[in-house]
């Protein structure tokens, strides 16, 4: 069972938990394995840091809209020196009405706070979950709260959020965290898309996140003005590279003021799971997800439980909230998917009684497929 969280609905380990239950009605007998997965949005702490064998811990931070605060919870790996913290739990869109949803005053800020409290602990390694922001400020917040200085024209330091980076003059770094210079941060991330252009962190994020036509195009201007300031001031050319777009720009923030590295988050989580060990000796993989659309196939966690599957010769079959069209199951390599979302079952009771439903479609599942081969 290698499923991502089913989002306003279960964690990955509640999906896992439910097609269990499903499988067990059909093959009794049958062994499972649960391996939740995350592609580095939220739920990456809540997955990952179990297994490496550490501890969860909470703190509190800035939130992403003006003055807000909240507790967010981080791994802690002692006997590795090692953090995993999860943008999200700091700027995620989860953290915002609806009503206030607003990337051009949004702030990473609180990231930056969950870095120092990895520090403070003497982490010597962190891996930054960078999926599901309600950001769109490059990580200038972030690197914010780490020290580094923004100002305008004027010698002003600018205010929070992603708008505000259309008046950037000057960057001054001095004041970064020294500890940062012997940590190794790698950024977890599930999408290649570059911090600006046609594909870029504004053009296609930012709408999700609450901008209009206009604002997105403000939010470009400002990305494009932080991009050329980071070049002539810290001499860091990021912006075209993949991954750098991710999380309204935390990517391209995370590779100029804390010399990370960008990797796949799904990756990182199938690595630390043992998954291509456990696959010699599966004869099915049951994944999932709240959607599986065409972006499944693009650096989620879907895709990545499919890969490792398809390189051992194990079939995948899915069960999904629901599912855009039949020509995405090809796309993505999954050989069967049913949905929890259908003629008897409206998107509103699927979301309520979700663990139930996943269960019982695992079970209708493998049922059909039992039938079909004998």
């Amino acid at each position: 069972m290698a499923p991502d969280s089913f989002k306003g609905s279960l964690t990955a380990l509640q999906a896992a938990e439910a097609m269990a239950q499903g499988v067990r009605r059909t093959f009794p007998r049958c062994a499972v394995t649960l391996m939740p997965v995350s592609d580095g949005g939220e739920g990456l702490v809540a997955v990952l840091t179990p297994l490496l064998g550490g501890t969860i811990m909470r703190v509190e931070v800035s939130g992403p809209l003006p003055g807000q605060r909240v507790s967010a919870q981080w791994g802690h790996v002692a006997g590795k020196e090692l953090a995993v913290i999860e943008m999200a739990e700091a700027a995620g869109l989860a953290r915002v009405p609806a009503a206030r949803r607003d990337p051009r005053v949004t702030t990473t800020y609180g990231v930056g706070e969950l870095i120092l409290a990895a520090l403070d602990r003497s982490a010597r390694e962190i891996i930054v979950g960078i999926g599901g922001s309600a950001t769109n400020d490059g990580g200038a917040g972030m690197a914010s709260a780490l020290g580094a200085k923004f100002f305008d024209a004027s010698d002003q330091a600018l205010p929070p959020g992603g708008a505000s980076l259309a008046r950037l003059a000057r960057i001054d770094s001095g004041g970064l965290d020294k500890r940062l210079r012997n940590v190794k941060v790698t950024a977890a991330c599930d999408v290649t898309s570059p911090l600006t252009g046609p594909a870029g962190a504004s053009r296609v994020y930012a709408p999700q996140k609450g901008a209009g036509p206009e604002a997105v195009e403000e939010l470009e201007h400002a990305l494009l003005r932080y991009a050329a300031v980071v070049l002539s001031d810290l001499g860091i050319n990021r912006d075209q590279i993949p991954g750098a777009g991710a999380a309204g720009g935390l990517g391209a923030g995370l590779l100029a003021f804390c010399d990370a590295g960008l990797r796949p988050g799904i990756d990182i989580v199938l690595d630390a799971t043992g998954i291509d060990d456990e696959l010699k000796h599966a004869d099915l993989v049951i994944t999932g997800e709240g959607s599986i659309d065409e972006q499944t196939g693009t650096g989620k966690a879907v895709s990545g439980v499919v890969a490792r599957a398809k390189r051992a010769g194990v079939p995948v079959v899915a069960v999904a909230g629901k599912l855009a069209r039949a020509e995405v199951l090809r796309a993505a390599g999954i050989a069967r998917c049913i949905v929890l979302v259908d003629a008897s079952t409206d998107e509103h009771t699927a979301m309520a009684d979700a663990g139930r439903l996943v269960a019982d479609r695992t079970a209708d599942l493998l049922t059909r497929l039992r039938g079909q081969t004998g």
